[in-house]
């Protein structure tokens, strides 16, 4: 049988040859620019022409706009590989960006256009990318995957009814909270594909010895746990029974990380920045599993997923994935480094700034600061790498 090409015989931009370069590159510049505009805008000194409130745009555009953007790019560019199909290119891509991008303007003057019709157009782009992916997976009859679609539904419909309790509550709860249960759910099931799988090849090559130990029945507890820990925390999350269910989900996905052998792969930066951010997700749930007990703020927990957890994993995904699939060498040069630095430093300033009040105001524009930095310099730095083509191996 003849191998079914990887690429048609493109001849557009490179910026639309594949759904990392757009979705990559516009995702990260959008999170840096929105986030200086949000302390403004949490201080009363920027206001937007939006139908949510402050808070509710903020989270919206980070969880809805940032990471729907980074988990488009991610999955038009792994679904090729999982079904040896041909990836979406030029035109329908192009449409999807600025379906994405339409969206991003809608919530940003909702309240001169309509909530209703920002609605309709924010939707939409979800809705379009689970019909995109849903059709290039069940025609590759790639049925492992099959999974991913029903995060990537339950993601659009915590869009939807952000947008619903937004209009006829006022504000968004359960929106958020589902889009924020969606959001981990995909990074453990991806970090717990390729943070174990990228560190044992990287192993096995530079540092032989103890590898991590393979998806097993261990795996299989501790996603169950946490799935279930997440359901009870959306419904919820001030019961004695969630706090009790994020603790335990908290120990099994530490115990889940322990076993990946990330202390061994100091020495690469890109595979080590993996479990860095992987911390964050049993972090996350201890920390809400602690505010369910009143002992700490929700926040403290929120920001430990959505700065650390989402923040840096996508940051590490990008990164990889831009200079692999570029055909550049797998290598963290001194700007991708910093952009690391930054990511990280920014997580736990957002994090400690919930945790501690009165250093609140200095945390957060600490916070802000790195994090724009970050993704802003991720633009830049690697502008070439998703505006250009493949090019021979050579480090970013």
């Amino acid at each position: 049988m003849t191998a079914i090409p990887r690429l048609r015989n493109y001849q557009g931009p490179a910026l639309l040859s594949y759904g990392f370069r757009p979705f990559f590159l516009f995702g990260a510049l959008y999170a840096g620019l929105s986030v200086l505009a949000w302390l403004p805008i949490f201080y009363g000194h920027l206001e937007l022409a939006t139908a949510f409130t402050p808070r509710d745009w903020h989270v919206h555009e980070m969880l809805y706009g940032y990471v729907a953007a980074v988990i488009t790019g991610f999955l038009l560019t792994a679904i090729p590989n999982w079904t040896g199909r041909l990836p979406l290119q030029g035109r329908p891509l192009l449409v999807l960006l600025l379906v994405w991008g339409a969206g991003r303007v809608a919530v940003t003057v909702s309240a001169v256009i309509g909530p209703v019709t920002a609605a309709a157009i924010d939707v939409s782009f979800l809705l379009l990318v689970a019909g995109a992916a849903a059709r290039e997976i069940l025609a590759g009859r790639n049925w492992r995957n099959l999974k991913v679609l029903v995060v990537l539904a339950v993601l659009a419909a915590g869009n939807l009814t952000f947008h619903l309790e937004a209009l006829h509550a006022g504000a968004a709860t359960y929106g958020i909270r589902i889009g924020f249960g969606a959001v981990v759910l995909l990074v453990m099931l991806v970090g717990g594909r390729i943070v174990p799988s990228f560190t044992r090849n990287w192993l096995v090559r530079m540092n032989p010895g103890r590898l991590p130990v393979p998806f097993g029945r261990f795996d299989i507890i501790a996603m169950a746990v946490s799935a279930v820990a997440l359901a009870l925390w959306i419904v919820a999350p001030d019961a004695v029974h969630t706090g009790g269910a994020m603790a335990a989900a908290a120990v099994l996905q530490a115990g889940r990380l322990a076993r990946w052998a990330g202390h061994r792969t100091l020495r690469d930066p890109l595979v080590l920045i993996l479990h860095v951010g992987y911390v964050f997700v049993p972090l996350g749930f201890a920390l809400l599993g602690a505010a369910a007990y009143g002992f700490v703020l929700p926040s403290a927990g929120l920001h430990a997923w959505a700065a650390g957890a989402v923040g840096v994993m996508t940051l590490a995904v990008m990164t990889r994935a831009s200079l692999g699939h570029s055909g550049r060498a797998l290598i963290a040069g001194p700007a991708t480094q910093v952009i690391y630095a930054l990511a990280v430093t920014s997580a736990f300033a957002r994090l400690c700034a919930a945790l501690e009040p009165q250093w609140s105001t200095l945390l957060l524009h600490v916070a802000a600061g790195a994090w724009a930095a970050a993704f802003l310099g991720f633009g830049v730095a690697y502008w070439h790498v998703l505006t250009g083509g493949r090019t021979a191996a050579q480090a970013a």
